[in-house]
């Protein structure tokens, strides 16, 4: 699954600055590490034809309000793109050409087809990182509209503020610049790519987690949370060497997280193991 040549067309992508990057190609990118024969100038025409099919359908929408309703109207309901409820947890609703050929997504992959088929009729669509749950937000001259793509529908500024309350607890507060700022394109795939590894984990699949891992590390390469998960599956891959790099190195960059102490404890058992083994 690690595969060195899959790895270095990543690679190609997460030396880009954050302009450069084209989040069709490198979302594509991350589906060849599953479909290594994928065609992805294929796919990327696939983008650009429901971008021609909007721009038709777009034409009588005067507002960019009523731009983004309609494109949430043409791709939720005429197209049928929609959130994967019964099988949230399959890979495939990670993979964009899988969203793509199914019509089956988990929110940041769906708000990923709106913003890049909204691009392409010239609205001015971010990704935003909602905590727990990715959304989309056309930015306007008047107001911002937040789309659920996950759900087809917008959202006004007091769901988002019950949807927070729900997942942090009843005193938390909407912070506008915080919760509903645009997302990065490193960071968006980055959370694509914490999807997959966390579905790998939870499989226990260990090598596909290996191998989100490293495409995670190469978009942030000193990310202490990042260096102690891939070195947990480093451990349960027996590599305890690189396991004890990722180890100490994440000890040095955050000695103060909560998981310090287990992590410190985790190293020396590993040590002491690697020690036995010579």
């Amino acid at each position: 699954m690690v595969c060195i040549e899959l790895l270095d067309r990543f690679k190609d992508v997460a030396c880009r600055r954050d302009s450069e990057i084209d989040l069709t190609r490198a979302a594509l990118v991350i589906a060849a590490a599953e479909y290594p024969e994928l065609d992805i100038d294929a796919y990327a025409r696939r983008i650009a034809e429901l971008g021609r099919l909007a721009e038709a359908h777009l034409r009588g929408a005067g507002s960019d309000r009523e731009r983004a309703f309609e494109l949430i109207r043409f791709l939720f309901v005429d197209q049928r793109f929609t959130g994967n409820q019964q099988r949230y947890d399959d890979p495939r609703n990670s993979y964009l050409n899988d969203v793509l050929d199914r019509k089956l997504g988990i929110p940041i992959t769906l708000a990923l087809v709106y913003m890049l088929v909204g691009r392409y009729v010239g609205l001015d669509v971010v990704g935003v990182g909602f905590p727990g749950h990715f959304l989309a937000k056309v930015v306007g001259a008047k107001e911002d509209i937040i789309v659920d793509a996950f759900s087809g529908t917008v959202l006004t500024r007091d769901a988002c503020r019950e949807r927070l309350r729900a997942l942090m607890g009843g005193a938390a507060s909407l912070e506008l610049e915080q919760h509903l700022r645009a997302a990065t394109s490193r960071e968006i795939l980055k959370r694509m790519l914490t999807n997959l590894k966390i579905v790998a984990i939870r499989a226990r699949d260990h090598e596909r987690a290996l191998a989100w891992c490293e495409r995670i590390a190469l978009l942030t390469p000193d990310d202490p949370l990042e260096l102690r998960d891939r070195g947990l599956v480093y451990e349960q891959m027996g590599a305890f060497g690189a396991a004890i790099r990722d180890f100490e190195r994440f000890l040095e960059l955050a000695p103060d997280d909560p998981s310090a102490r287990a992590i410190e404890l985790r190293t020396a058992r590993l040590h002491d193991r690697v020690q036995r083994l010579h």
